[in-house]
């Protein structure tokens, strides 16, 4: 289940920094990549989010989870 929230993460409909409809503005921290994601790119719920040194994972209860790791194959 990780890649199906991987994509929404990158084209969701909801703002993964505050959780608002698409089209708001990015937090500065987020744009410098300071941020992981804290809410679900599908539907708007706040994730569940770990913090290491590597990098993030962060987990929807309705969609699954999704790691940093897996969003850098698709830069």
């Amino acid at each position: 289940m990780v890649g199906d929230l991987g994509a929404a993460v990158g084209a969701g409909v909801y703002n993964v920094y505050t959780g608002e409809l698409g089209g708001t503005s990015v937090p500065t921290a987020a744009q410098l990549g300071l941020e992981p994601p804290r809410f679900c790119a599908a539907c708007g719920r706040r994730m569940v989010v770990q913090v290491r040194p590597d990098g993030w994972r962060a987990r929807c209860s309705r969609h699954g989870e999704v790691d940093s790791g897996d969003l850098e194959t698709q830069r």
